[in-house]
């Protein structure tokens, strides 16, 4: 993965938190500095596109776990007490597996709780804190992806032992990109200018994946070569898919 030097840093203290945790307690005597137990939770924050969830994806392969990204939609029910149920057997399932758990959008429901009005709102507060109760006696890896931290509920902050920051990518780190992101078989015509697209457009890694794409299919229909004139058509679609504002000189050439 293409990071900047903190956030790899805190991956890295966060694989070897998660690789230790159990010497930690047991041999070295660390037991009562944790006090929410041996689990794992961390929060991934940053805007859309900037890989929080391949880091997540990564972060299970090194520790040989299988990675379950955990759709509430499907666990949440409007029956009194079936998610709790559902919740408890998906729980129930990862601490027999050895399965690391993935919530996308965190902020939908660990954000601050509900000032309760009525029956519904206390019950929708009951499920939180259930839900708040069992990733504290998972003794496995949790992590929360969200593009607004700002919004994570106090009392599951407290919990969050790795908070780690998944910025924009600079223009070196947008290189980078760029280059990882078009594969070697990608035919190139030799006016691609790599270093140009990362200095005009901030993209984020998953849009610059996007763009790549696109590009390459455009190529394919139009000779089979893609050139920079394709590589900045498709970025500036991107960018108006952003809602980003395009150079006027740029946009006169679309």
């Amino acid at each position: 993965m293409i990071l900047d030097v903190e956030t790899r840093t805190l991956v890295e203290e966060l694989l070897a938190y998660a690789k230790h945790r159990h010497e930690l307690a047991h041999d070295w005597g660390f037991e009562a500095a944790m006090p929410y137990g041996l689990g794992l939770t961390a929060l991934f924050t940053g805007p859309p596109g900037t890989g929080k969830t391949l880091a997540a994806t990564a972060i299970a392969k090194e520790l040989g776990h299988e990675l379950y990204r955990v759709d509430l939609s499907q666990l949440v029910s409007k029956y009194i007490g079936e998610t709790e149920k559902h919740l408890a057997a998906l729980f129930d399932a990862a601490s027999k597996g050895g399965i690391m758990l993935l919530f996308d959008e965190a902020d939908s429901v660990f954000g601050k709780r509900t000032e309760v009005r009525n029956s519904v709102d206390r019950y929708a507060n009951l499920e939180v804190n259930y839900l708040l109760q069992r990733i504290e006696r998972f003794d496995g890896v949790v992590i929360l992806t969200t593009n607004l931290d700002k919004g994570i509920d106090d009392a599951f902050a407290r919990r969050i032992r790795f908070k780690i920051d998944f910025p924009l990518p600079n223009a070196e780190a947008r290189r980078r990109l760029w280059r990882a992101l078009i594969p070697q078989q990608v035919p190139l015509s030799k006016n691609v200018d790599m270093e140009a697209l990362a200095q005009e457009y901030e993209l984020s890694g998953g849009h610059i994946k996007e763009v790549v794409l696109r590009a390459a299919s455009l190529a394919l229909q139009n000779g089979g070569v893609v050139n920079q004139e394709i590589l900045k058509r498709c970025s500036n679609a991107e960018y108006r898919k952003l809602g980003k504002l395009i150079a006027q000189n740029e946009e006169m050439m679309r």
